[in-house]
């Protein structure tokens, strides 16, 4: 029988449009069916294949039904499918899509097991925090990723530059001095907003805060116009576009041009650079974005996947028993692993050690933040203002007017009125 399902889960693998629930025909009678939607690319083929055996091996009772989901279109399918009579019995939604999906009021409030049985002091604070609504834990971790500095260590040593900086003042400092003989000391792009989130959030600044249950625009705030600042001082630094963001174009493909120093950028964009220019291969060096001072890296904007559990799935506690081993210590090291990414928990970092660039993501997302908890959030970056607002203040206009004009259509955008 287990033989005959793990069949079925590959073949799930190879078909990412299938939908399905319940237990598949021919497999026998008595076995409990959990369905489980994932992303695509979020785990690899072998990793699934392992985890699946496993967890079947350890449940006998037990079949796990892995459906593969695209990201298009994703948010229209899981609000069908929370809404319905019988959905999947385990879904992973982006970090920061929880809020979306718990405001229906159809999400299984996993308080209990995320303190009892998953240990949620110690996870990262960019995947729980957006799981954790009023209080209440409806995502639970799963996977991270996060922006670091790739840097060409070749142009670094021709700069006299021994180490990597550890603070703002330091990269700003070296920065300057890989700026010349025709290198660009950093190739930041003018609307790269989620870095700029994060030198905000250093400064004590929020992109948005909630008062009263109403959500008001804050990226006007003192604190926020001080990391715009900083922004500007940086991206200064090298011929980056001012009004353009980092795929536009391609910033791993500039960097592959051999004469930038830096990017911003998450690690696997290293693979990109390589195989666009394989004298860069062994050439690559990351660290954590730095912070303000050396005792902690920069805040950075957390990226991932949580998971959650709806309300109708017709097997709630064997959905949960599923969600806790994929979230637990045990498959949390093989998904880092596997997949390069950043374990839920800060405790878990060193699983990661090997890999220089996973290494320095880990160690930058025990700092991690998310976007603001507001179900809203995603009709701001639909039409996103903070992206305009950077280029007016980087071609030169008055950052405290430019930046109330975003502020303004945040709030107007995360209005219920």
């Amino acid at each position: 029988m287990k033989n005959r399902r793990l069949v079925h889960v590959l073949t799930l693998l190879s078909c990412t449009a299938l939908v399905g629930c319940g237990a598949v025909p021919g497999l026998g009678d008595g076995a409990t069916t959990v369905t489980v939607w994932l992303m695509k690319d979020s785990a690899s083929d072998d990793f699934l294949q392992r985890f699946v055996a496993d967890y079947e091996k350890e449940h006998p009772s037990v079949e796990l039904d892995i459906v593969i989901q695209e990201w298009s279109g994703i948010g229209e399918k899981v609000t069908k499918a929370i809404e319905g009579d019988d959905g999947p019995d385990v879904i992973e939604v982006g970090n920061t899509q929880v809020a979306r999906y718990a405001e229906s009021g159809r999400l299984r409030n996993l308080t209990l097991e995320s303190i009892r049985d998953l240990g949620s002091e110690d996870w990262l604070p960019g995947l729980a925090q957006p799981g954790s609504i009023d209080g209440a834990q409806f995502g639970i971790p799963w996977y991270a990723a996060n922006r670091v500095v790739i840097y060409n260590k070749d142009l670094f040593e021709r700069a006299g530059i021994d180490r990597p900086p550890t603070t703002r003042a330091q990269w700003l400092a070296a920065t300057d001095a890989l700026d010349q003989n025709g290198d660009q000391g950093i190739y930041l792009a003018g609307q790269d907003w989620y870095t700029l989130a994060g030198f905000i959030w250093d400064e004590g600044g929020e992109l948005a805060v909630e008062r009263g249950g109403d959500w008001r625009g804050a990226i006007d705030s003192p604190a926020a116009l001080k990391g715009m600042d900083f922004y500007k001082r940086l991206q200064a630094l090298g011929d980056g576009p001012r009004n353009a963001d980092e795929a536009t174009p391609p910033q791993a493909e500039v960097f592959a041009e051999g004469d930038v120093a830096q990017i911003i950028s998450a690690p696997n964009a290293a693979r990109v650079i390589e195989e666009k220019n394989p004298q860069l291969a062994g050439k690559l060096g990351f660290f954590p974005i730095p912070g303000k001072t050396a005792a902690e890296p920069g805040t950075v904007f957390t990226g991932g996947s949580d998971l959650i559990v709806p309300k109708n799935s017709s097997h709630q506690s064997a959905a949960v028993d599923v969600v806790k081993a994929l979230a637990g210590e045990k498959w949390q090291t093989e998904l880092a692993r596997t997949m390069s990414y950043v374990p839920n928990k800060t405790t878990l970092a060193d699983v990661v050690g090997g890999d220089a660039g996973t290494a320095a993501m880990a160690e930058g997302a025990a700092r991690g933040r998310a976007t603001p908890n507001s179900p809203l959030w995603a009709d701001v970056e639909a039409d996103n203002p903070i992206k305009p607002y950077m280029t007016a203040v980087l071609q030169g206009e008055d950052p405290k007017r430019a930046a109330k004009t975003a502020a303004d259509r945040i709030t107007a955008a995360l209005s219920t009125d």
